[in-house]
């Protein structure tokens, strides 16, 4: 009986030191909460970024649900436009004015910036955005589990206050569900992340 045991200890002792990680835990992982979506009143500290809507990211083979964000982003650039909110875009670094799609093409000196996912890094974007007083910015675009979140993590790290509507960025469903539980969730931007949607945005 005590040959048993003592063969049975080893076992015992092995099972203490594995730890099960994420892989082998991935099919019990539950979603959270639904995050609750707020109205967000644009003031004039507000400018709304369009980040690489463009041709290459932004297409129905490459990424659809992005051209399905396409409309609510119009919608949301005519009503900034016309209520003199300050406008910034970003391409990515093969992009030109010219493959921003029509809908939400830039106009006058509305500026942009080239860049790869942090459009923050070797650009001018918080320059100009200073030199406005911004302090608050309505993040659109794609990819949201690229150019949105790397974005909106620098611009929270730099103090502002960040406002995503969800229905104005787009990846895959599952990098769209991950991108806003880090944002509302993520040491970095958590209580400077406000969640809404474009039509619950009062300008």
């Amino acid at each position: 009986m005590k040959k048993i045991i003592l063969a049975f200890i080893p076992l015992i002792f092995s099972s203490f030191l594995y730890a099960a990680d994420i892989i082998d835990e991935w099919d019990w992982v539950v979603p959270p909460e639904k995050p609750e979506l707020l109205n967000y009143i644009v003031d004039n500290e507000t400018a709304l970024l369009i980040l690489d809507i463009e041709e290459l990211t932004c297409n129905k083979d490459r990424r659809p649900r992005c051209l399905e964000t396409v409309p609510n982003i119009e919608n949301t650039l005519k009503k900034a436009r016309s209520n003199g909110v300050f406008v910034v875009y970003s391409l990515t670094p093969k992009g030109t004015k010219d493959t921003i799609l029509p809908p939400v093409k830039p106009i006058g000196d509305e500026p942009i910036v080239n860049a790869s996912v942090n459009k923050f890094l070797n650009t001018d974007l918080d320059k100009v955005l200073k030199d406005r007083n911004i302090k608050k910015l309505i993040i659109t675009g794609t990819a949201a589990n690229g150019a949105v979140l790397f974005t909106a993590t620098e611009a929270a790290q730099r103090g502002y206050l960040i406002v995503v509507p969800v229905d104005g960025i787009s990846a895959d469903l599952y990098g769209e569900q991950a991108v806003i539980y880090t944002l509302l969730n993520g040491p970095g931007t958590r209580n400077k992340v406000l969640l809404t949607r474009t039509n619950m945005i009062k300008f």
